[in-house]
Order: C-alpha cells, then sequence, then structure tokens
C-alpha cells in the first residue's frame, strides 16, 4: 500500500504510576486489516489504546493516524470500550446511546441534524440493532449492549477501529456476528486493532497478530506465529510443551 499506514505506533513507552507499562512499542495498521493484539493480564493493551486515543500521554515515541499526531478529537477514530465501562444505567434510547458517539463532533449545544440520524440509522443497521432504536438501554442484554457500543463508534464513520475485548461475555452467536462484522469492516478498507483474550477466535478472523508483553514481541500471519513457541512463551511466561501453545498450534 502507498503512503503511510492508517495507524502508526512509532517506538512508544508510557509510564503510569511510576513503572513503565509500555517500552518501546513499534506497531503498524495498514487500511484494509485486522490485527489482533494479544497479551497476559497487565501487558499494556489497554494502554495502547489509550495512548492511540491520545487519552494517554507518552514517555517517548509518537502516533501517527492517517499520519497525522494522535490527539483527542482530531481524526476519527472509532473506539469501543470494555462494555463494563459504560453507565448503562442513564434513561437513553439505543439511538441516543449511538448518537453521543458524535458529541465530539457535535459539541455539547449544536443539536444533531438529518444527517447525523442518518449516519445513526446507518451504523444500528450494520449491527443488525434497527428495530431496538427506541429501546431503553437499560433493558438490553449483554450481547445486545455490546452491538450498541460497536454503532457508537460506527457512527463517526472511522477510518481507525478500536476494539477493547469486544467479545468477553458474549454468546456465540452474537460472537460470530461481531466478528463477521470486524471483518467485513476491515475489508471494506478500515484499519482495525482489537485486543482480545480469545486466542482462537484472534486466529480465526485477524488478519495479523501482534504479541504485547509491555513491547511487541512479535508480530505476523497467524499461520506463522502458531510455528514459533519462542515467541509464545515470551509474552505470556508459558513453555513450550504448555497448553496454550499447543491449542495455537493446532488451530492455526
Amino acid at each position: 500500500m502507498s503512503g503511510a499506514a492508517a495507524l502508526e505506533v512509532e517506538t512508544v513507552s508510557v509510564d503510569l504510576g511510576g513503572r513503565r507499562v509500555l517500552d518501546g512499542v513499534e506497531l503498524t495498521v495498514e487500511r484494509g486489516e485486522l490485527v489482533a493484539l494479544l497479551g497476559p493480564n497487565g501487558a499494556g493493551k489497554t494502554t495502547l489504546l489509550r495512548t492511540v486515543l491520545g487519552l494517554q500521554p507518552t514517555a517517548a515515541g509518537r502516533v501517527r493516524v492517517e499520519g497525522r499526531q494522535a490527539r483527542p478529537g482530531r481524526v476519527a477514530i472509532g473506539y469501543v470500550p470494555q462494555r463494563h465501562e459504560f453507565a448503562w444505567d442513564f434513561p437513553l434510547s439505543v439511538a441516543d446511546v449511538v448518537m453521543t458517539g458524535l458529541t465530539g463532533r457535535l459539541g455539547l449545544l449544536r443539536r444533531p441534524g438529518r444527517p447525523e440520524w442518518e449516519a445513526v440509522a446507518e451504523a444500528l443497521e450494520r449491527v443488525r440493532m434497527s428495530e431496538l432504536a427506541d429501546r431503553v438501554v437499560g433493558q438490553l442484554s449483554g450481547g445486545q449492549r455490546q452491538r450498541v457500543l460497536v454503532a457508537r463508534a460506527l457512527v463517526l464513520r472511522p477510518s481507525v477501529l478500536l476494539l477493547d475485548e469486544p467479545f468477553t461475555g458474549l454468546d456465540l452467536p452474537t460472537q460470530d456476528l461481531l466478528a463477521g462484522l470486524f471483518a467485513d469492516l476491515a475489508h471494506e478498507g478500515r484499519a482495525v486493532l482489537m485486543t482480545t483474550h480469545d486466542l482462537l477466535g484472534a486466529i480465526d478472523v485477524a488478519d495479523r497478530l501482534a504479541l504485547l508483553n509491555r513491547r511487541v514481541i512479535a508480530a505476523g500471519a497467524p499461520a506463522a506465529l502458531a510455528a514459533d513457541a519462542r515467541v509464545w512463551g515470551e509474552t505470556f511466561g508459558v513453555g513450550p510443551d504448555s497448553a496454550l501453545v499447543r491449542m495455537v498450534r493446532s488451530v492455526a
């Protein structure tokens, strides 16, 4: 692909509470690519997403989105947080929650018009939630809530989409629906970066895997990484004969 990658993380280091949680991270995501970011708890996966969003300052390095330095509100990045991070007890409809994805663009005083509501309808259609647009979000199931968060990210029509553990706690049909949607969004030309603990799902849906533990240990096609027990051991702290390594080799 010509030109800059959609997302470029260049030797990024981040300190939290006096501790270095990311150390010289190098990662790119091209347009049309879905990259799964894998690593143990505490590896810095969510911190990396927050850094890409411009919400977490760096101690060193930089992040570029579409060739520009990442700053809040400056570039259109869709972000799907972990489901528990959203306050579901507000008496808002599904459509109203999706509309909050445009708050940064509209500001607090400007009322949404027809173009914004058309974007909401388009996003809800992508996640198959159109018929529930007027439902109060507190009445939704866990899988429906996750689809609302995805629609809220898509309402920006972003070129880069960040997903933080999008499959956690979902039933298999919902996981399959979302995995197919994420693959479609990437193939339409978006750059998709997804953190997940679901190794099997990541291997199945991702174009590339990136193994992270404070730094990127390895990145590449699932089949290529599956053959290298060393990188899985270095990332997750397991031995070459561990169940994790055997599982990865069996499915890639």
